[in-house]
């Protein structure tokens, strides 16, 4: 007879994944770090096999690693449905929620996919427009909740800290030689574009101001057009894209904070069900986003 999962395991292990860390994953388990990294032995005793490889520098699965993730993922998914289904069956109800439409593409796809099969009986509207514009729709009431850039307007829960990056052709776009450097910008007001001008401005580096949109789609189009270089946030840079920086003789520039900002009349359940799946399921990617599994074996406890 084989031995049960314990889905406690399971949930730490696919912390460790998608943390890229033990020293992390026990902040999002609830844990210590000695528990965490017991955790993953008594896991990895139970299947007879090692699930992440060790070395000196990498935190990286194995092939049976690789296996168990999506499993555990299924499991957790299929254990969190379960769970809703009895406890909150009769949750119907209508949420209209507004973001980016980058944001939605890039990261609330699989949150809007997860949420829906929890609670099936809820219709989700959303709105897509920029954090600009989204601000005076929660004012009034237009929206319930909000998945946007943090500003002076916008305040919310903090979900995740989005690297923004400079953009360009795939080519080495002929645009970098320029001076002053045409630029492609968001509109004015718009987070992006303060972070993208105050890095410009910091390194002194003259620019122009070339395009300026509020559509995602309308800057990419100068890009690929060969008119301009964009800063964008990472998750919504086109893969067809280069992702370009210091080797270009380009700045860092800051990083825009995410929240999920809420109306007047957002306190209700379906409301509260729908933000919390947001912060749990992108908060932990986040990390990840932020520092790949790089840590050394002594520093994080690798079990070996």
């Amino acid at each position: 007879m084989h031995p049960e999962f314990d889905i406690d395991l399971l949930r730490t292990f696919v912390a460790v994944v998608e943390t890229g860390s033990f020293t992390k994953a026990s902040v999002a388990v609830h844990r210590s770090q000695a528990a965490v990294s017991m955790q993953i032995k008594r896991l990895e005793r139970m299947l007879g096999t090692t699930l992440f490889a060790r070395d000196t520098r990498n935190l990286a699965l194995t092939r049976p690693g690789n296996t168990l993730l999506e499993y555990a993922r299924r499991v957790i998914d299929l254990h969190q449905e379960a769970w809703a289904a009895i406890v909150r069956p009769e949750v119907t109800g209508r949420v209209v929620l507004g973001a980016p439409d980058d944001y939605v593409s890039s990261l609330l796809s699989p949150v809007l996919r997860r949420f829906s099969n929890l609670y099936p009986h809820v219709e989700i509207e959303i709105v897509c427009a920029q954090s600009t514009a989204l601000a005076p729709m929660l004012a009034d009431n237009k929206i319930d909740l909000a998945f946007v850039t943090r500003d002076r307007k916008l305040h919310g829960e903090f979900v995740r800290s989005e690297p923004m990056v400079w953009v360009g052709s795939s080519d080495e776009p002929a645009v970098l030689a320029a001076s002053p450097l045409p630029v492609g910008l968001y509109e004015p007001g718009c987070v992006a574009r303060l972070h993208t001008l105050a890095a410009l401005d910091t390194a002194k580096i003259r620019y122009r101001a070339a395009y300026s949109s509020a559509s995602l789609l309308g800057l990419v189009a100068t890009v690929d057009a060969g008119l301009a270089v964009i800063a964008l946030a990472r998750c919504s840079v086109p893969a067809r894209l280069a992702i370009l920086g210091e080797a270009q003789g380009l700045p860092f520039i800051e990083p825009l904070e995410i929240v999920v900002a809420r109306s007047a009349k957002s306190d209700r359940p379906t409301c509260d069900y729908l933000a919390a799946q947001m912060v749990q399921d992108l908060a932990v990617r986040a990390q990840t986003r932020a520092q790949p599994a790089q840590e050394t074996a002594s520093r994080d406890n690798l079990p070996m």
